[in-house]
Formats: structure tokens, C-alpha cells, sequence
């Protein structure tokens, strides 16, 4: 298959059934989640800070199955903190080191690097958060985030202009910044039944000693609480700090 059909948008037969299967997938996670508190806690993490960037028109509830499971695990975990994902305003520069700046204030009472969490256009925000803020930050990952693509290859754009909201542009160069690799570790979780973002263009353009991609079976509207994203995210979590290793999946 070329690059060009692996970029193509979702079809629309998937994205119109994105709403049922996230339904379907939160009540399968509130069934595992009676199980889970009926069973003794797992080991506390090391505290560390977990920041978790809500996808575009989602809020800090929408992510509010992603924060408590970090918290179950034993991390301090929040939300951005600016309510609705509404997408970049004014110079995109100018915004990401706002942001930078709040994240840096939700940080300092903690005085260590954080995880930096983004689901969909979240994941955007994180990346390029961990290169304004050096040192500050642990690792980051992202959840069915396409990075890794020159123009908008989902199927949020022409619903947001449908609803008057405008469509999320792209600028060529920033296209190519997105696409660099990071310092710190980075884990992009994608789904090729996402039926919002090309799955392709959720993965890194190559492989790198800190960059790694991992496939799991979802809708993206329900990725906040799929229960192989939460189990990927708790092992990347548990890593001590300055030990990254590769995602290497439980079988049973």
C-alpha cells in the first residue's frame, strides 16, 4: 500500500459508527473498573507528575478516565487546566509558550520532570511542550495523535467547518517541526481502526532510540478509556526515570 492510501482519511462507514463503539468501550471499562475495586490496589508508582492534554473540542472530564487511572497507580496526575480543547489561537508559537508557562507553574510545587500525556490534537500540545520545557520533562505520550503528516488527514476538520467551529490548518513548516524527533521518550499509541485521524500518520516517521509506536484495537473517541491504552500508559509510567525501555506487550 502507498504512503498516500496509508494517509488517505478514515472511511466514512468507520468514523460514522466512532460514537457507538466509544460507547460500547466506556461500558466495558466501567465493568473492568467494579472489577478492579473489589481487588487490592497495585503497587503505588513513584509520585512523579502526570499532565494529560484533552483532544480537540474535549474537556478535562472527557480525559477523566486517563487522570484517575494515573492516580489509582500512584502518580500526580491533572488535566491541562484550560477546560474545552477549542485549538490553537493567534500565532501558534506565541500560544505554546503561554501554555508552557502554566504548565511550568502546575509543575514547580512537584521538583521533578513530568509525563506529558496528549490524546488527538493533545498530543500535539505535549510534544511540543517537551521542547519548550527542557529538563522538565520525563517522557511523553500520545494517544491517537498524527503527528506525522503534511496537511490534515482526518475527519475532524470538515464537521468542525459543518458546525461553523473552522478546521484545524496546517502550516507546512510546522508539519515538518512536529515531525522531529524528541529528546526525551516518546510513546504514540495508535489504533488502524481509528475512524477519525489516519493511523498512519500516528506514527513516527523513523525509528529512533527513544521513539517507539503502539498498536492497540479501538475507536479513537474512546481512547481515553481503552483498556489496552490504560495498560500501555501504566507501563510507561512505571519506568524508573532514566531507564526507558521499549513497550514490550503482557500475552496471556
Amino acid at each position: 500500500m502507498t504512503e498516500a492510501a496509508l494517509l488517505a482519511r478514515p472511511p466514512l462507514s468507520l468514523f460514522g459508527i466512532e460514537g457507538l463503539r466509544a460507547a460500547f468501550e466506556l461500558m466495558s471499562h466501567q465493568i473492568q473498573a467494579c472489577v478492579q475495586a473489589a481487588e487490592p490496589p497495585p503497587p503505588p508508582g513513584d509520585g512523579h507528575p502526570v499532565i494529560i492534554f484533552p483532544g480537540l473540542g474535549a474537556d478535562g472530564a472527557t480525559v477523566g478516565p486517563l487522570r484517575e487511572h494515573c492516580r489509582r497507580l500512584g502518580y500526580a496526575a491533572s488535566d491541562w487546566g484550560r477546560g474545552c480543547n477549542t485549538g490553537v489561537t493567534g500565532e501558534p508559537g506565541a500560544w505554546l509558550q503561554g501554555l508552557a508557562h502554566e504548565v511550568q507553574a502546575q509543575l514547580s510545587p512537584h521538583g521533578q520532570p513530568a509525563t506529558l500525556v496528549g490524546w488527538s490534537l493533545g498530543g500535539i500540545y505535549a510534544r511540543e511542550l517537551a521542547r519548550l520545557l527542557p529538563g522538565q520533562v520525563r517522557q511523553v505520550i500520545t494517544i491517537g495523535t498524527p503527528f506525522n503528516a503534511d496537511e490534515d488527514h482526518s475527519n475532524a476538520g470538515w464537521v468542525l467547518r459543518m458546525l461553523g467551529c473552522g478546521g484545524p490548518a496546517l502550516d507546512r513548516r510546522w508539519a515538518a517541526r512536529l515531525r522531529k524527533p524528541l529528546s526525551v521518550p516518546s510513546t504514540s499509541i495508535y489504533s488502524r481502526s481509528d475512524g477519525v485521524v489516519a493511523w498512519a500518520a500516528c506514527r513516527h516517521p523513523r525509528a529512533g532510540r527513544l521513539a517507539e509506536d503502539v498498536e492497540v484495537e479501538g475507536s479513537h473517541l474512546g481512547m481515553a478509556w481503552n483498556r489496552q491504552v490504560l495498560q500501555v500508559l501504566a507501563d510507561r509510567l512505571a519506568q524508573p526515570a532514566g531507564q526507558w525501555r521499549r513497550y514490550a506487550a503482557v500475552t496471556a
